[in-house]
């Protein structure tokens, strides 16, 4: 539940609200529609600019409706409060205003979004728009008051005490100028006005403070006459609203020596108009200004009707002086501590049922709660040992007293000199063992190990348990069948070995031709004579071979000719070239060479046409993201014009420059 208004957002005017939204919705939607368009395209943008609009509208509206309280779901203190300060029908009629207005222009969006579906041109979109627009800005333009109001309530709450109607509250009440406001800057940080004449305190001051680790506030309550409810005023009435509604310890002051203007029956009458409030609260009589008057000084009479007030009922009666601070603090502590303890009582009240029995949060805690009695009636008596009965308090001066490790570390030379003796709280049968040295080798054996005078008995038992056993065949096993299991794991651990070792290898040769480029084997050249000696070692017959490759290359320009029988053989790379028989022909040669193309990059490494057509695909989504950017590959740096000249250039037309 609410109970500050600080967090409200402020309220625009209505001229401020409609250019949020107007300009909201030109910075988002700017006007990109041309005659040549779609009627389809022109309809979504002019569509889409409506219904913006109107969402924007709407969301504004909602921030605003759901930052104001609404009075059916706050505490009735805060209903109430709002009631006098602002008048509850006034501010629901604000608010309903805005709410109307939400519902009328999402009415206006939706009707104007069916006429676009069906419109024919661009001139007729437009038009649209601007009439749903308009009617909207108009709408906007009829809230004027209604934003005026809320903005001048919304600050007033913002500067309103943050009162909690359900913590531990004290609240000082009385007539103007008794002492209220000096008595809560008294027993709180509050910084309140506080001045010799009446009405000083216009409005309600909240003032907190601690009391047994407990946080209470006290709040001040502005003056009141006594007079009928409907004459009194908004600032009266505040105090009423405070008295009626809240929790509270209700502190009544008054002043004996009627310095503030008002006679002693003047305030009993007032605490007798009043009292209707205070039902079921803890009500506190409190005397103010006691170093002037206290109630002993009074003529019988008037002592007389301040005894029937106390009388009545439930009534405490406190005194102090503000002036002077005398039983300011007494005052305070009486009244937290009846509240404590009425908060507490009506907690177990509410833990019962209307049967009597314990219900409610009181008889969660019970239930959970369980006491053990002895059986048979038995009564046990508390034990208290003798040695906590003969236990004294510590006196440094008694001579007996028991000595403190502090003390004999003095008397032993103090810090750094003495060390302590951890053995000393040792527990044996002999004290004196305390400082005995225990031996760590006895008999050539490790005494923390074990020290047993029956362990060579047990020993040899054991061993001759064990003889019996091995005798009987308890340990004898199967061990064809253990072998054959062994063989088949380390046969199955070898195959794993392996085939780690195999990946490990894969994995490192990947690593290590990670950047190189491989040429793949099939495309490397290879001499004839390999191939021949290869498959003569195979045992293959290679004659057909050769011939095939030697009819296959005599067709072409470039053969090599043999120098001895004048047959061209192109396969026969073993043989050396033949020597220029001049500088012409040796000319020649190198031109031819140079003029010659030494590899085709593209098909360098791809022998297949399944490879051929992989490399081009890669190729072409390679070049997607250039295609994308409308570049020629990675060295393109052609920067195309940013402005271009023939639709940035020149003088605005005849018309408005305004573009919403």
């Amino acid at each position: 539940m609410k109970t500050t208004w600080k967090e409200i957002q402020p309220v625009p005017t209505s001229q401020e609200f409609l250019d949020i939204v107007l300009s909201r919705t030109q910075r988002r939607l700017p006007t990109q529609i041309r005659s040549g368009f779609k009627i389809s395209r022109i309809r979504a943008f002019y569509t889409r600019k409506v219904k913006y609009t109107q969402e924007t509208f709407t969301e504004k509206l909602s921030a605003i409706l759901d930052g104001f309280p609404r009075l059916q779901d706050i505490h009735p203190f805060h209903k109430d409060l709002l009631n006098t300060l602002y008048d509850a029908d006034h501010f629901r009629i604000a608010l309903g205003t805005l709410s109307t207005s939400k519902h009328l222009i999402e009415t206006v969006s939706r009707d104007y979004v069916r006429l676009l579906k069906y419109a024919q041109s661009l001139f007729q979109c437009k038009q649209l728009k601007r009439a749903a627009l308009g009617r909207m800005a108009t709408l906007c333009r009829r809230l004027k008051d209604p934003l005026v109001y809320l903005e001048q309530v919304r600050q007033h709450l913002g500067r309103l005490p943050s009162i909690d109607p359900n913590t531990r509250t004290l609240l000082i009440c009385g007539y103007p100028n008794v002492g209220k406001s000096s008595f809560l800057r008294s027993v709180t940080r509050a910084d309140v006005d506080v001045q010799p004449y009446a009405f000083t305190t216009k409005s309600l001051f909240v003032g907190h403070f601690d009391y047994k680790y407990l946080r209470f506030q006290a709040i001040d309550t502005p003056g009141i006459l006594d007079h009928p409810l409907e004459e009194m005023n908004t600032i009266e009435m505040q105090s009423i609203t405070a008295i009626a509604h809240l929790r509270s310890a209700i502190l009544y002051f008054m002043d004996l020596s009627e310095q503030c203007g008002y006679s002693v029956q003047a305030q009993i009458q007032l605490f007798q108009s009043i009292k209707p409030l205070f039902a079921n609260k803890l009500v506190f009589i409190v005397i103010n200004k006691i170093d002037i008057m206290r109630p002993e000084d009074l003529d019988p009479e008037t002592k007389a009707m301040l005894d029937t007030v106390l009388k009545s009922g439930g009534v405490e009666l406190l005194q102090l002086s503000c002036t002077t601070t005398e039983g300011v603090t007494e005052v305070k502590n009486a009244a937290c501590e009846r509240l404590i303890a009425e908060r507490v009582a009506q907690k177990l009240k509410s833990g019962t049922n209307s049967s009597g029995t314990i219900g409610g949060r009181l008889g969660d805690v019970l239930t959970r709660i369980h006491v053990a009695y002895p059986l048979g009636g038995v009564v046990r008596e508390p034990y208290i040992p003798e040695a906590v009965k003969n236990m004294r308090k510590y006196d440094k001066d008694d001579p007996e007293r028991r000595k403190l490790a502090r003390e004999i570390e003095e008397e032993n030379g103090g810090a750094g000199v003495f060390n302590v003796d951890l053995k000393q709280q040792y527990l044996l049968e002999n004290d004196e063992w305390k400082t005995d040295r225990a031996p760590e080798v006895f008999d050539g054996k490790n005494v923390y190990d074990y020290v047993d005078p029956d362990i060579e008995a047990k020993l040899e038992a054991l061993e001759e348990e064990e003889e019996k056993l091995e005798a009987s065949g308890y340990y004898d096993s199967d061990d064809s069948l253990e072998d054959a299991e062994q063989a088949d794991i380390r046969m199955k651990a070898q195959l794993i070995k392996e085939q780690r070792q195999l990946i490990r290898n894969e994995a490192k040769m990947k690593k290590s031709l990670k950047n190189r480029a491989i040429v793949p084997r099939p495309a490397r050249t290879q001499k004839l004579s390999a191939l021949t000696d290869h498959l003569d070692r195979l045992g293959h017959d290679t004659t057909s071979i050769s011939e095939r490759a030697r009819a296959r290359s005599r067709g072409r320009s470039a053969a090599v000719r043999n120098p001895i029988n004048d047959t061209e053989d192109a396969m026969d790379v073993d043989l050396p070239p033949p020597a220029p028989q001049t500088a012409v022909d040796a000319l020649r040669a190198k031109s031819r060479l140079r003029s010659r193309s030494q590899s085709n990059r593209r098909e360098d490494g791809v022998t297949t046409l399944t490879a051929r057509s992989k490399a081009d695909r890669l190729a072409k989504l390679g070049q997607k993201k250039m295609n994308r950017m409308a570049r020629q590959g990675e060295a393109d740096r052609h920067t195309t014009a940013a402005l271009p000249k023939h639709l940035f250039s020149g003088k605005r037309g005849m018309g408005k420059t305004q573009r919403r």
